[in-house]
C-alpha cells in the first residue's frame, strides 16, 4: 500500500470537528509515508488535508478538471497537480492511482465518488479497500441506507464487506490493513 485516494468536502462552512479530523488524518498519512491523491481543491477539508500533508513534508497529488483551474479552485501548493478534461477522467484516474479509498464527510460530490467506488468494487472493476471516516456520525444515514439495501435484497449480505466504517482518523490505516485480503476477492462481490 503506497497511495490513498481521499474523497472529501470543499465547503468552508462546516464545523471545526471535521477540519480537525482532516488535519489529524493528513498528519498520519505524512508520518507513515503514504502518498495521497485527491480532487486538488484548495478549500474546505480538501484544503486542510493538503495544507497539513505539505506542512508535514508528505506527498499529495491533486487531480482536477481544467474548468476548475479556470475558476481558480485548485490548490496551488501540491506535490503534483494533474489537470484532466472531465470529472469522469478525474474520478477514474484517482481510483486507478489508489491502493485504498478513504471518504471523509462531504456533500454530493463526495457521496457520488464514494458510491461509485462501492459500485466499482461490487462489479469487480476495483479491488481497493474502502474506508468511511464517520466523523461525528456524519455517515450514519448513508450506512443505514446501505444496510437497508441489503435487507430489501437490492444488495447481497456479502456486499456489507465492501466497506469499513471508522470513527476516528487514527483507525483509518489499521482498517485498511485489516481489509488487505478483501481486494483479492473483489470478483466475489459481483452480483450473480
Amino acid at each position: 500500500m503506497q497511495t490513498i485516494c481521499v474523497y472529501c468536502a470543499s465547503s468552508t462552512q462546516i464545523k471545526p470537528t471535521f477540519f480537525d479530523a482532516a488535519e489529524r488524518l493528513g498528519k498520519i498519512f505524512a508520518e507513515t509515508g503514504l502518498s495521497v491523491v485527491f480532487g486538488g481543491g484548495c478549500s474546505g477539508l480538501m484544503g486542510k488535508l493538503a495544507d497539513t500533508i505539505m506542512a508535514e513534508n508528505g506527498k499529495i497529488t491533486g487531480i482536477i478538471p481544467r474548468f476548475m483551474i479556470d475558476e481558480e479552485w485548485h490548490h496551488p501548493n501540491l506535490s503534483e497537480l494533474i489537470v484532466v478534461e472531465t470529472m469522469h477522467e478525474r474520478k477514474a484516474l484517482m481510483a486507478e492511482m489508489a491502493d485504498a479509498v478513504v471518504a471523509l464527510p462531504g456533500g454530493c460530490g463526495t457521496l457520488e465518488e464514494l458510491l461509485e467506488a462501492i459500485t466499482w468494487k461490487q462489479l469487480g472493476i476495483m479491488s481497493s479497500p474502502i474506508v468511511i471516516l464517520n466523523t461525528n456520525g456524519y455517515y450514519d444515514p448513508l450506512i443505514e441506507m446501505l444496510h437497508r439495501a441489503v435487507e430489501e435484497k437490492f444488495m447481497r449480505e456479502i456486499h456489507k464487506n465492501m466497506w469499513m466504517v471508522v470513527s476516528t482518523p487514527e483507525e483509518v490505516i489499521p482498517a485498511i490493513s485489516a481489509s488487505n485480503g478483501w481486494g483479492n476477492n473483489a470478483r466475489s462481490f459481483a452480483a450473480i
